[in-house]
Parts: C-alpha cells; structure tokens; sequence
C-alpha cells in the first residue's frame, strides 16, 4: 500500500517512508491510497486473539512493507503486561447502553500511550527498511498527554532524539511533573507562553522551513513527528476499536454485525478519525459523537461546515482539548471528497491566512450522514463526574466527562437507543484537582500529591504507579520560552548555533 498527501505535493511513499517522515513536504498528511475492507470472519477471529495479535493483524492492511511477524513482535513488545497491565483496553460497562472504553492503562496513564509504545518501535523498523543513517528529531506540540507519551516512548531509542514543547499554563500540575521530570538521554522539554495552537503552529513552521532541513541535514538530522499528524501514530488507534467491539461480543452484549455508536472527546481529531477508518474498513460502526468543550470549533464546523478558529482561545479543565486547529480533520475531508486535494489545499490556505474555511453543501452532508457535534462547559463536565459516580460509583477524567456529557445530548436530541462505546482517554488521577471539585466540592488541599491519595480513598481506587513515583522524581526541564524562539530552543538542543 502506498501513502499520497491530502495536499497532492508529494510522490507516492511507502508506510515506512511516512512514517519516517511524518509531515508531507507541501505541508499536508499522508493517507493511503485506499482503505482495505475487512469481512466478518476477519473481526471473528480478531475476537479470538490477544490485544497484540489484533494489533498485528489490523496494522498488516496498512503497513504492507512490513512484514507479519515485526508487527507482531512490535505489538508484543509494546503491549506486555509490565507496562499496560493484563488488558491493554479493557471495555468497562456503566449500564446496558453505555459502555467505557479504557485507553490509559499504560504507562503515562493517557490514551497516546496506546499508539506512543508502538510507533517508536515501528518507526525504528523504518529506519531500517530506508537506510536511514541520520538521527530522526522528533518534535512534538502538546495539549498535556503527548508530550508524556512520546517522551516515555522515545526515550534512549537509538537513532532518534526528541524536543517537547507544552503551553506554560494549558496542561495540569500532574501532567507538567510528568513532563518535567522525564528521564533520558536523548530527551528535551520546554514550556512555551502560549497555548497549544501557539506550539503546533511553530512545530509545523519548522518543519516547512527548508533552510532548517537544510542545516539538520548538513548536521546529520531529520524531522519527523510523533503527533498524530504522523501515520505511524494515527494508525495504531484504529486497533482499539476493532478491539473493543471485539470484546463487546465476547462479553455478550453484541452480536457480529450488530451496529454500536461511538463518542470520543475531541481535540486534534485523530482519535475520532482513527474510529471514522475502521468504519470505513467494516467495523459495524452507525454514528460518531464528536464531544468539545468550549474551544468548540469542532461542533460548529459540523453543524454548519463552516470551520473558523477566530474566537477566544479558552483554557478549561479538560485542557488536551483545548485546541482550536484540529489537524487531523484535513483527513477526513480529503476522504469526504474523495481525494480531491486541490480542494483540501485551497481551505487548508483558507486556514492559514484568514482562519476559516466553508466546504461544499455535499462535502457538509456527507459528513452529517455520520458525525454528530455536541459540546459542554466546565461547570456541565464537574456535574457529569459527580452524577456517573453517585450513580455508579465510577469515577471518570475531565476528557471522558465531557463525552459522557455530550453523548447524554445526543441521546436527548436524537433519541438513539445504540450501544455506545465511550472513549475514555485519561486516568482521572491526572486531573485529581478537578475530579475531586466535581466529586466533594474542592480537594483539601492545593498540593497535588496529596490530591491523588485524597482521590484513592474516595474513589476507593489505586493510584498508578507512575503517578505515585512523580513525586520523588526530580525536575529535569525548566527551560520556558516565548512562542517565536522555539527554533532557537531546538538549535540549542542539538549545538547548532
């Protein structure tokens, strides 16, 4: 299978290539030529293996240049026990309808870590099949988890060095020590003032600045990416779908060929696409909910297919969405117009030098066909925790909140009786400060380990080990800058200058 730019700019590439590479070079994201069909004897037996063998199985319609047995040997490496526990995305059950689909069981306790343990090892394997004798530079923007994720993933790999750079005030206390603390070699953290926009757009300026690949080249480097910009990491979400309808079966409350709905609270909309492939793939998928909180972009883009990021930038307390450019959503729409990229490249000018776009009546509606937006403040996000765990003693993240919230929107508008798999994609340990407000009214303290003990007794739930070891870790990173210095940062890590 080979991968072209939703932008048209590139020549045809294997999944090794983009997966190297990460960003197309006129600036657009790799899709595959085509999305390979499954049938109901292939989700049949996915039903039947362990998470590492339908990972294996799923990833082989797309990596093609790989063979069966590395992508089994990255999944089973990337999934043992000793980082995700013995289920890697167990399916919970909050009632006969709705149903939890936990993706932070590893080791940075957020949904990235189920793409982030297996793409380095995939892009090691890519560096290989290309002969690739330079040092990838991973750079990464972050919201709060993928900073964590990729930092956790990356480090000491061989080949590869990685810069993080994070909103100084957008990400929690917890997800900050995470960051901050990171241990490696080949690791490097920084704070930017600004916000998660602010961060992206100056990672996709240097990666669009042939002057900066240029002297990275001359030096021995190359960019690539581990946001969900990059194939390699959007590829292995689409697994844990197939996986949890998988075990919707086993558990009895599907039977194959039954159709569920799907919500996911969204930021850079790549978790929600990964979802919007497998439908496309065979997965008896009916609706997506696409859940925002108040940077709500999102939602209106669907309702009316007007996309426009000229509104206040909010900060809230479900900050890895707090993103008012959703990268990932020119897939979707070089989907929805059936590769037409001098069409996506127009709006993605559109974008960039007014901050909006319109698509077509036809583009809008086929996008309706399958999408329903909702959105909830925080005040409706505390209200969504405190009810779900008086009424079922299940404590839920600030993220799984607001889908939770918005999905109870959905139901009320539309009357959908569906079976629901709710993404579920942070630990609520991560947020333990605005989980308690929602569950006591306000934590009794400000300090943040004690928060998480305080959260443990209420909840009468573990804290995860990674969590618990931050708070004898030391801080590494405290290096900050302002938003138009982050090439400077990057020059410095490396001794450039």
């Amino acid at each position: 299978m080979y991968y072209i730019s939703t932008r048209g700019g590139s020549e045809k590439k294997t999944s090794a290539r983009v997966i190297k590479q990460g960003l197309a070079e006129d600036g657009g994201l790799f899709v595959p030529e085509s999305i390979p069909t499954v049938s109901k004897d292939f989700i049949k037996k996915l039903a039947e293996e362990d998470y590492a063998h339908r990972a294996a199985d799923v990833l082989s319609l797309y990596l093609t240049d790989y063979t069966y047995d590395e992508l089994l040997s990255a999944a089973t490496d990337a999934y043992k026990e000793e980082s995700f526990g013995k289920y890697a995305a167990p399916v919970k059950s909050l009632d006969k309808t709705h149903k939890v689909l936990e993706l932070w069981h590893g080791p940075t306790c957020a949904f990235k870590d189920m793409a982030l343990q297996i793409m380095p090892r995939l892009l090691s394997t890519a560096l290989k099949k290309t002969g690739e004798k330079r040092t990838a530079l991973i750079l990464v923007a972050t919201s709060g988890d993928t900073g964590k994720a990729a930092l956790e993933g990356y480090k000491d790999v061989d080949g590869v060095k990685i810069m993080v750079f994070y909103p100084e005030d957008g990400v929690s206390d917890i997800q900050k020590l995470q960051m901050a603390s990171q241990e490696g070699e080949n690791v490097n953290v920084c704070a930017i003032k600004g916000n998660f926009d602010d961060a992206q757009t100056g990672v996709k300026q240097i990666f669009s600045d042939t002057n900066i690949a240029k002297e990275l080249d001359e030096k021995g480097y190359f960019l690539s990416s581990a946001n969900s910009i990059n194939w390699g990491r959007l590829a292995p979400q689409i697994v844990y779908y197939f996986s949890a309808y998988c075990d919707l079966m086993n558990a009895g409350d599907i039977t194959l060929g039954d159709e569920i709905d799907v919500c996911v609270p969204t930021g850079n909309f790549g978790n929600i696409f990964a979802a919007y492939l497998a439908k496309r793939m065979g997965l008896p998928v009916r609706r997506f909910i696409c859940a925002s909180n108040v940077n709500n972009v999102l939602t209106d883009f669907i309702k009316t297919g007007v996309y426009d990021k000229n509104r206040g930038f909010k900060t809230t307390v479900s900050p890895s969405m707090d993103i008012l450019i959703s990268s990932n959503l020119e897939r979707l729409l070089s989907l929805a117009t059936n590769g037409d990229d001098g069409q996506v490249k127009a709006w993605m000018e559109n974008l960039k030098s007014t901050g909006k776009y319109e698509v077509s009546a036809g583009v809008k509606q086929k996008i309706l066909e399958t999408f329903w937006g909702g959105f909830c403040d925080d005040d409706d996000t505390l209200d969504e925790i405190n009810r779900v765990f008086r009424e079922t003693s299940y404590v839920m993240d600030t993220h799984t909140a607001v889908a939770k919230r918005v999905l109870n929107q959905y139901a009320a508008e539309t009357g959908d009786t569906t079976k629901t798999v709710i993404c579920s994609t942070a630990s609520p340990f991560k947020f333990s400060d605005s989980v308690l407000t929602a569950i006591k009214g306000a934590p009794e303290t400000g300090d943040a380990f004690t928060q998480l003990d305080e959260l443990a007794e209420t909840a009468q739930a573990s804290i995860p080990k990674s969590l618990a070891e931050l708070k004898t870790k030391p801080v590494i990173f405290r290096t900050t800058c302002e938003k138009d210095e982050m090439v400077d940062v990057v020059s410095q890590m490396l001794n450039l200058a």
